[in-house]
């Protein structure tokens, strides 16, 4: 009986973590869009902690990427003990535009096997890249989930350039929406969270200026930073809240409703 016990014990403890990697992440998918900074205020406490205990992340930018990062800073300075920044390696020379991205990958996850979250963020090539160079990275994307099971990897989209649902770039972030749809894949949609201010009026001309976020901060208190890339602060403050709530959500919380 004491070894029944212990062995549905350890049953019931694989399964549990189990379920928590599979849900929502795998079975379902994962999409940070624009609706992510609005249900920030929804993410227990607990699971910042949860999140800076579980996971270690490699993040590959440029300028346009550290919006992100800068976010992240300053929601840290808002509560320093709640939103302390998780640990991300950042290798901040590069993007997607690199062609040898993949490979840098590899050799990170290579040496340092700790790390269990991959991100890469775009500059400007989503707004002339073809279709076929677009399903070119989903495929790379697709090889090193394959190659490294353990760790997640983060799609995303690319910034906003003004060109609209008739551009060029519009074409290619569908093109990696649905992909990642349909695949069940995690996607960090850069452009959605610049397209709506919090009210979820879309500005599809906008560029990656967010000239929205200068009128919306007319008129309220907008927390400010030193520096938002290209940027309006407020911006950045969207995409810092935004990877929150899709780190959550990867750590296991499922949001109400």
């Amino acid at each position: 009986m004491k070894r029944r016990g212990m062995q549905t014990g350890l049953i019931g403890v694989l399964a549990s973590a189990l379920l928590i990697f599979l849900s929502p992440l795998t079975i379902w998918g994962l999409t940070a869009d624009h609706h992510a900074p609005s249900a920030f205020s929804d993410i227990p406490a607990s699971y910042f902690s949860q999140v800076r205990l579980a996971y270690h992340i490699f993040y590959g930018h440029t300028s346009h990427g550290s919006q992100i990062v800068t976010g992240l800073q300053m929601l840290n300075a808002q509560n320093p003990t709640s939103y302390a920044v998780p640990v991300i390696q950042e290798y901040d020379w590069t993007d997607l535009g690199d062609p040898d991205w993949a490979s840098i990958t590899r050799g990170f996850l290579s040496s340092n096997p700790q790390t269990n979250v991959v991100m890469w963020s775009w500059c400007g090539q989503l707004s002339w890249l073809t279709a076929s160079e677009v399903d070119a990275y989903l495929a790379q994307m697709s090889r090193l989930e394959q190659e490294f099971p353990g760790v997640v990897f983060v799609y995303m989209t690319g910034h906003l350039d003004g060109e609209g649902p008739l551009g060029t770039l519009y074409a290619n972030n569908e093109r990696i929406r649905s992909y990642c749809a349909a695949n069940h894949k995690v996607l960090f949609d850069f452009a959605d969270i610049e397209r709506f201010d919090p009210q979820g009026t879309g500005y599809p001309y906008g560029t990656d200026r967010c000239e929205w976020c200068e009128a919306w901060c007319a008129t309220r208190v907008c927390p400010t930073c030193e520096d938002c890339a290209h940027s309006h602060c407020f911006n950045c403050y969207q995409k810092g809240k935004a990877f929150w709530w899709m780190m959550a959500n990867i750590v296991g919380w499922l949001p109400p409703g």
